[in-house]
């Protein structure tokens, strides 16, 4: 592969100049980067100047934020809402600032601390299922920040575009997602990037990956499109390297490069209003 596509990326997780991301990601091949979105506004800047220099070479597409429920997880990537009409508020917002997509905080995200837990409650399941109706009618796609087996389960139920990271889903959610259209980002590598981190329990970590990496390679098998992102930008998953990192993690999961290629097209022709 000459060139790369980073489906699941934060060009500002880092904390880092954006120019320079996008310098570390062309430099790695990288010719596509769909952000996780930011509560700061560094996303639709990111766009700006990313359409202003061609000679990147990188077609960069964006929900500008994040839409989480207010009081779960998410204030660091978007903003909250307590209702439906604050919802539909948040997307008005987003399209006026020129959002390529939706991104819905599904679920918490893993704390590593014993397998299988998550730092707050999900959505419900008509909750999730009304939200992605209100994003699909203002002509949206729907990214989703989604783990958990009930929680993917729900996502697929509601028509979700795509799954990001999808942890600690079982066969039945494998399943249900090679029937469905919806697509999966595993962003192995933003779980590898734990594995040895200090503070963390080594045999939660590892075997959080072990099975992380079991479920791919299953839904691999019964063929579910998935599709690369490495969460790039987030803790040990640099801009560019991480990227690279996740093929190789991929490729170790038994999903052939074509299937990667052909799931990638289909995100970023998806993933634009």
């Amino acid at each position: 592969m000459s060139r790369f596509y980073e489906c699941h990326g934060h060009i500002m997780m880092d904390g880092a100049d954006y120019k320079a991301a996008f310098a570390r990601l062309a430099a790695c091949n990288v010719s596509y980067f769909r952000d996780g979105g930011d509560a700061a506004g560094n996303s639709a800047e990111a766009k700006r100047y990313c359409l202003q220099h061609p000679e990147l070479g990188i077609d960069y597409a964006t929900p500008v934020f994040a839409i989480h429920r207010k009081g779960r997880y998410g204030k660091i990537v978007g903003r909250a809402f307590e209702d439906f009409s604050d919802f539909r508020a948040l997307v008005k917002q987003a399209a006026d600032l020129g959002a390529d997509f939706i991104k819905i905080m599904y679920s918490g995200i893993i704390t590593f601390k014993e397998y299988g837990e998550l730092s707050c409650p999900p959505l419900g399941a008509e909750e999730t299922k009304e939200l992605v109706n209100i994003a699909h009618g203002e002509g949206f796609a729907v990214m989703a920040h989604c783990n958990g087996r009930g929680t993917v389960m729900a996502a697929i139920e509601a028509g979700t575009d795509s799954i990001e990271h999808g942890a600690f889903m079982d066969d039945e959610c494998i399943a249900a997602l090679a029937e469905s259209r919806c697509l999966w980002v595993p962003t192995i590598a933003a779980v590898a990037a734990f594995c040895g981190r200090t503070g963390f329990d080594p045999k939660v970590t590892e075997n959080t990956l072990k099975r992380h990496k079991e479920a791919v390679r299953r839904a691999s098998a019964a063929g579910v499109r998935i599709a690369a992102g490495s969460d790039s930008g987030a803790f040990g998953v640099p801009h560019g390297r991480g990227t690279l990192s996740e093929y190789g993690l991929l490729a170790e999961c038994g999903v052939p490069a074509e299937n990667i290629i052909a799931a990638n097209e289909l995100i970023r022709g998806r993933f634009r209003r």
